[in-house]
């Protein structure tokens, strides 16, 4: 006669999904019965704590993860029992035959737990009829592998940590409201595996990152994030007011100017910053107002050297070089050296002419006749260039591009190239239509930037956009002596879409900027 515990094993995997169904890591499911709404966990919770119960106690018992536990047994074969004693912890997933089989998962793997409920104590059995999917749990047992394959543990010892008293999504369909799955992003990773592996992804690719920047000897420092004066790159900002010191200041909107300060200082001739960064604009499937950036200079170095620099960043992102991830309609391989297009070139060869051979007026009407509801009127050379190259180029790249000879009143940071000084010894990484990268040798003479920036804030004191007032703290570094030196910065959220394979800057970012929504009481 088949044992007890057989026979609770072949009803389960009677109503088991299959393994198509359900991937090692499941989201919540209840086979027995759907889950329970709010008010019959209210008075779960109610019971729980009238029976003396702690459901929210201040520690508890373990002593390994369940990615471990699964590693340790990987080799234990099916239908063996153990000698081995755990105690694990974790989020129950699934409930079955009364709480006979309950699946906890622990943030790093699932495993199952057997309770006997025809021996367990009278308390592990009123405790077992208040559980529900989301509770956080707390089992000490023996380890054994079922006959199905399954790791198990025989519970002998049952603990509530935490009562959830919302159900999680339900697991089949999760989240379906996309603007849902970013406001309550805990409840999206709780149902979706996907989107905890994409997170994991993009915290495991700026650790990458970060190691291969201290393998090439960069020294990672901070800089601040609230400024006097913003700049480093051309942004509406956000203002906030210091009220002690009854000053405004601004979010950053890059931290260049403060890096090239430490450079000048000699802290280091090689340093980056994994900053945190924030432009005042719109939000789309590539924008984000707060962003992750890497930002990175090198004494002594230039534009060639920041290069390689770049193609080394990314590669060490993805994990490999020749690596092929799926882009939007083709596939993108990262084989170095990265392929290079000229932008005026590449501007000429489309509207068939010599932009470098045109002032600002003929280039001006060439492209008006192309985008005849387009106003150009105000828009200098530079922009003009840059215009044409972002409405129909730009776009088209797919592999990875170092987009070169970028215009050079359009690169205010950036020195001018000695071989044409309409061009700046500037590249934008570009990768299926977006940019990744922006890097060029930086200005060092500081009388030829103040003048820069002195036209800066000439040209843009009329708009909501641009430098409002010479950073003259910067200028004064500047005549300390900036070594000849090249720059960098890399768009992190950006580089993690590359890498998850994913078409919005949402998916990469844990608590991406959305419209409020208040929650109900």
């Amino acid at each position: 006669m088949a044992s007890f515990i057989e026979r609770c094993e072949k009803l389960r995997y009677a109503f088991r999904p299959s393994p198509e169904q359900v991937d090692r890591n499941v989201s919540p499911t209840r086979e027995d019965e759907e889950n329970t709404p709010e008010d019959s966990r209210q008075a779960k919770l109610a019971a729980l704590r009238d029976a003396g119960i702690p459901p929210y106690p201040n520690s508890c018992q373990r002593d390994t993860s369940l990615k471990l536990l699964q590693d340790e047994m990987k080799d234990l074969p099916s239908d063996e029992v153990t000698e081995r004693t755990v105690s694990v912890v974790g989020r129950i997933s699934s409930i079955r035959n009364s709480g006979m089989f309950i699946d906890i998962n622990d943030g790093t793997d699932k495993v199952q737990v057997f309770h006997n409920i025809k021996k367990v104590e009278e308390h592990v059995t009123f405790l077992l009829s208040n559980l529900d999917i989301g509770d956080c749990i707390g089992v000490t047992g023996i380890v054994r592998r079922t006959k199905r394959g399954e790791l198990t543990v025989n519970g002998n010892s049952l603990s509530l940590l935490s009562k959830a008293v919302i159900a999680p999504p339900e697991k089949y369909h999760g989240l379906t409201d996309i603007e849902n799955r970013y406001r309550k992003r805990e409840a999206d990773l709780i149902a979706n595996a996907d989107s905890r592996n994409i997170l994991r992804t993009r915290f495991a690719m700026v650790s990458k990152i970060r190691s291969f920047m201290a393998d090439q000897g960069f020294m990672e420092v901070e800089t601040p994030i609230l400024q006097p004066i913003y700049g480093g790159a051309v942004a509406r900002p956000f203002i906030t007011h210091h009220n002690t010191l009854d000053l405004d200041l601004y979010l950053r909107i890059a931290p260049e100017l403060y890096l090239k300060r430490l450079l000048v200082g000699g802290l280091s001739d090689k340093i980056f910053e994994m900053n945190r960064s924030f432009r005042n604009e719109g939000i789309s499937t590539r924008h984000n107002p707060e962003f992750t950036m890497l930002e990175a200079y090198q004494a002594y170095a230039d534009v060639s050297d920041m290069m390689e620099l770049v193609e080394g960043i990314v590669c060490s992102a993805l994990g490999a070089e020749d690596l092929v991830v799926k882009g939007n309609g083709e596939d993108i391989t990262f084989t170095r050296p990265f392929r290079k297009l000229s932008m005026t070139g590449s501007v000429s060869d489309l509207l068939g002419r010599n932009v470098l051979d045109m002032d600002a007026s003929e280039l001006r009407n060439l492209a008006q006749n192309r985008y005849e509801s387009a106003d150009l009127a105000n828009m200098s050379w530079g922009d003009l260039v840059a215009y044409v190259y972002e409405e129909e180029i730009e776009k088209g790249i797919v592999q990875p591009t170092h987009v070169m000879d970028f215009p050079a009143e359009i690169s205010p940071l950036a020195k001018q190239s000695e071989s044409d000084p309409r061009v700046a010894d500037r590249f934008e990484t570009i990768c299926n239509g977006m940019e990744i990268a922006n890097a060029f040798s930086e200005q060092n003479d500081p009388h030829l930037q103040e003048q820069i920036f002195a036209d800066q804030v000439e040209q843009t004191k009329n708009s909501v956009e641009g430098l409002k007032e010479v950073d003259y703290n910067y200028i004064e570094a500047l005549k300390l002596g900036l070594p000849p030196s090249g720059g960098l910065g890399v768009g992190i959220d950006r580089l993690a879409m590359l890498v998850t394979e994913v078409q919005s800057i949402r998916e990469v970012i844990a608590f991406p900027t959305m419209r409020p929504v208040r929650p109900k009481s």
